[in-house]
C-alpha cells in the first residue's frame, strides 16, 4: 500500500527528557500539542544530543482509537533544523495560518 503523501505536514520536533527518557514531541508554536507523542526514527533521540530540533513530514494518526500522536515514517531522510532555522519555520508557520 502507499503512503497517502497528502496527509502528511511538514512538522518541526525536537528532543527532550520526560521521566528520565529521550522523547520526541513538537515545538511550541505548531498546530500540535507540545505534549503529543511522536513516532519516529529511534536514531533521532540515540544519536543526537538532547534538545535537537529536526524537521519531519509526519501525519496525525490514532492505532484502532487510541491516544492521538504524530507519525514519521522512519525511512525518511532526518533535516535537523538550527535554532536559526528552527524560527525561521515556525514563523513561516504562523503567516500561513491567518
Amino acid at each position: 500500500m502507499a503512503r497517502d503523501i497528502y496527509a502528511y505536514r511538514q512538522v518541526a520536533v525536537h528532543s527532550v527528557e520526560r521521566a528520565g527518557r529521550v522523547e520526541i514531541h513538537p515545538v511550541p508554536g505548531q498546530a500540535f500539542s507540545p505534549e503529543l507523542h511522536v513516532q519516529c526514527s529511534r536514531s533521532m533521540s540515540d544519536e543526537y544530543p538532547l534538545g535537537t530540533c529536526f524537521l519531519l513530514d509526519a501525519k496525525l494518526t490514532d492505532r484502532l482509537g487510541g491516544t492521538p500522536y504524530l507519525y514519521a515514517w522512519h525511512g525518511d531522510e532526518i533535516k535537523v533544523l538550527s535554532a536559526r532555522e528552527t524560527k525561521a519555520f515556525l514563523a513561516e508557520f504562523k503567516r500561513g495560518r491567518i
